[in-house]
């Protein structure tokens, strides 16, 4: 498995945040143009028969993508679940900011704090989910 970079783990990052938190991670918009305006589709979902074998189609699913360019030159990209445009024009704002930031900038570590609160939402809901597990066994009769 190949290790994601920097930019792959804060645009997942952006992807999974909402509107709220990403307003509140780039503040006031940057100047910029719009290359290509939010616009709506929907992308193919795969599925793993047991997490790991055979790839099967699990259904579709709406996403929003957007393209802009600041000011300097610098472009940014953004790919969002379901129809919020707003939401993937500010996560497009924010990966172009971030590109030109340091990396240990304050907007580096909002993003890395959104990251871990992230994470640590997963882990609670795996660790809900694992608490309901049931084992079932068979006993054999007779034999």
């Amino acid at each position: 498995m190949s290790q994601k970079t920097p930019r792959q783990r804060w645009m997942a990052t952006l992807a999974r945040a909402s509107r709220a938190e990403i307003e509140a991670l780039l503040g006031a918009p940057p100047e910029h143009e719009l290359l290509k305006a939010p616009e709506t589709g929907t992308v193919m979902l795969e599925g793993r028969a047991g997490g790991a074998g055979q790839r099967f189609n699990l259904g579709e699913a709406t996403v929003t993508r957007c393209v802009v360019r600041l000011s300097g030159g610098r472009m940014g990209f953004s790919y969002a679940l379901g129809r919020d445009g707003r939401k993937a024009r500010l996560a497009a704002l924010l990966d172009a900011r971030l590109q030109d930031e340091a990396e240990g900038s304050a907007l580096h570590r909002g993003v890395a704090a959104l990251a871990q609160s992230q994470a640590a939402a997963r882990e609670l809901a795996s660790r809900k989910a694992a608490a309901t597990k049931v084992d079932f066994f068979t006993m054999v009769r007779g034999a």
